[in-house]
């Protein structure tokens, strides 16, 4: 059995529908993904599993109680596969329009209400498909809570900022200040799957190239400028 370009094809999209949302994936999403029928996608998924691309596990099925359905995770394999042509995927005039559409649209929610900036923010982030593009929308959503807090708080995170060590470690002190400081002050306004989308933040974050998290962190210190 070997890695034909059609299996390539469904590793890639399960592999980028997991680095997105750091959930199992379940073969109806692949099909639906792909236009192809659950079956065809299980097969292929089945064989992945076979050639040490995939694992599968169980959850819960929330439309039957008590049922639980099979979900597949992609291996260390997998993803080693396809890092090196990810990285090379990121073209950098591709990048830059991300960036100024995150940044465009970060301008636009100035004037209006935090509530109303962050449901924005957090209507975009399940629409976009690249790992990269996910970190910018949710740094971006960050921005939106900083820029509320304001004064005093935003110059003492851009300082704690200034001293972290790596490009991740910058990252992940932004957004553990921010988030720990609105919950302090704006409990009111925390929804509940904020910190859960945190949670899949930081696993994501954890996998991407120092490319990327360098990438990242260029986008933030362009943000808060």
């Amino acid at each position: 059995m070997i890695l034909t370009e059609r299996r390539k094809q469904f590793l890639e999209k399960l592999i980028d529908l997991f680095q997105k949302t750091n959930v199992p994936v379940h073969y109806e999403t692949i099909a639906n993904a792909l236009g192809v029928s659950k079956w065809t996608a299980y097969d292929v998924l089945k064989e992945l599993e076979k050639l040490g691309y995939l694992t599968r596990d169980y959850t819960v099925n929330s439309k039957e109680m008590g049922r639980s359905q099979i979900v597949f995770l992609p291996t260390n394999k997998a993803i080693n596969l396809f890092e090196e042509k990810r990285v090379k995927e990121i073209n950098i005039d591709e990048w830059n329009k991300i960036k100024t559409k995150v940044l465009e649209l970060l301008n636009s929610l100035k004037s209006h209400s935090i509530s109303d900036a962050v449901q924005k923010m957090l209507e975009e982030i399940p629409k976009v498909q690249v790992r990269v593009t996910f970190g910018a929308y949710v740094i971006g959503l960050f921005i939106v809570y900083l820029k509320k807090l304001g004064g005093r708080t935003e110059m003492l995170i851009k300082s704690l900022m200034q001293n972290a060590p790596t490009n991740e470690m910058r990252i992940i002190i932004f957004i553990g200040t921010v988030l720990g400081t609105v919950i302090q002050t704006m409990n009111h306004e925390i929804g509940g799957g904020l910190t859960e989308l945190v949670g899949r933040y930081l696993k994501s974050l954890a996998d991407l190239s120092d490319y990327e998290k360098g990438m990242l962190s260029d986008f933030l210190n362009d943000a808060l400028a």
